[in-house]
């Protein structure tokens, strides 16, 4: 209970226990009959009642200005305390406003967070799988240079070990054989297309090729002007017009397969320097049962390893296959498409010996060897290969 309200009723009880002033007393039993007659009251009594009733006027005065005090001082008081709590409500109400932006902050940066080691987590599982990819086929790759190079020493063991003076291998002695075949056996020594050892000797040796004796020779003016210009300023593009000619002339020609879709794409290998020409193993090849007027058997039908060329679509022996850059296909061809891409091999690969200067002889004589490379290219494009391909 407020002070004030505890002051009213102490006031009140007070002025209850006071006497009424001016309050009328009862008068003594009359005689029977007379009439009973008020008292005049009396000139101090009178001014006694008017005194009792000024300070009762006064008494309720007081309480009437001590009630409205006391209701003015409640409604301050009231209205302090109605501001108190509203401004401790607003403080609460800020503090729960900033401690929700808090909360709202940590969730987003712990979203941002989670999601960027989820991110971070994947990238390294992708790195790590191109890292792997990439070590395998680096391996893959190894290994196959590994046993290209083991047969290759194996061969190279056994022409040495077979080669006496008595009886000399005329594998390391071409100056044994004959012009003709000589020709012909200068084709990929190597697996890669750049790998012509007829080639790569002329070209670090600096010595030309010998000619035939038998044949006559004559320079033509035309070619030899358009060699000149192209030799100034030596590349693999075909706008020149001396490269331009040949493309027309022994590269298309030679390159022109029954499969013209694979044909494209083996010129475009050639020419990016990305194929691969390498033998196959004889129990690797499908036995096809042919005719004997396809195999050029006397009669009826035999049995014979075979396989179609990829080139021709034609049943041949085909003991050599190709690759086409890192693709990982192989396309297994007959000799005779393997003699027609290896002459175009075998002329790409001295034109980048004189692009990349290491050719040096004389501009009639790298002329001229241009020309035998040429000469290589039409007789294979007729259908003339080697014994040994």
């Amino acid at each position: 209970m407020w002070r004030g309200q505890a002051q009213f009723e102490d006031t009140r009880q007070h002025l209850q226990k006071q006497p009424v002033v001016g309050q009328w007393k009862p008068l003594a039993p009359s005689n029977r009959g007379q009439e009973l007659q008020q008292p005049e009251p009396s000139a101090k009594d009178s001014a006694g009642g008017d005194e009792n009733q000024s300070v009762a006027q006064l008494n309720v005065s007081r309480l009437r200005s001590s009630s409205v005090e006391i209701r003015e001082k409640g409604s301050e008081f009231l209205k302090e305390e109605l501001h108190r709590a509203q401004k401790e409500l607003k403080l609460k109400d800020e503090e729960c406003e900033r401690l929700s932006k808090v909360r709202e902050q940590l969730e987003q940066e712990l979203e941002e967070l989670t999601a960027s080691l989820f991110e971070e987590a994947h990238k390294m599982v992708r790195e790590a799988n191109t890292k792997q990819a990439a070590s395998e086929k680096q391996l893959r790759e190894a290994r196959g240079k590994i046993d290209m190079l083991q047969a290759e020493v194996t061969a190279l063991k056994t022409l040495v070990i077979t080669s006496t003076p008595s009886s000399p291998n005329r594998e390391l002695h071409p100056q044994l054989q004959s012009p003709s075949k000589a020709v012909f056996r200068k084709g990929h020594g190597r697996n890669k297309s750049t790998s012509s050892a007829g080639a790569a000797t002329a070209a670090s040796q600096g010595l030309p090729v010998e000619p035939v004796s038998s044949e006559f020779k004559e320079v033509d003016s035309i070619l030899l002007a358009e060699f000149q210009a192209w030799k100034e300023s030596p590349t693999l593009d075909k706008s020149s017009s001396f490269l331009e000619r040949i493309y027309q002339e022994d590269v298309g020609p030679c390159l022109d397969f029954t499969k013209h879709e694979l044909s494209e794409l083996i010129q475009a290998a050639v020419e990016q320097n990305t194929l691969t020409i390498e033998p196959v193993a004889t129990q690797a090849l499908p036995v096809v049962k042919v005719s004997a007027i396809e195999c050029g058997g006397p009669n009826g039908f035999r049995s014979q390893i075979v396989t179609k060329c990829a080139l021709s679509g034609l049943s041949r022996a085909c003991r050599h296959r190709i690759k086409l850059g890192d693709s990982g296909n192989y396309y297994y061809i007959s000799p005779s498409c393997r003699a027609r891409i290896t002459a175009v091999c075998n002329f790409f690969t001295y034109i980048r010996y004189i692009q990349q200067g290491l050719v040096r002889q004389d501009v009639e004589l790298m002329y001229w060897e241009i020309m035998r490379l040429r000469k290589e290219m039409s007789i294979a494009k007729l259908g003339f290969f080697p014994s040994e391909m």
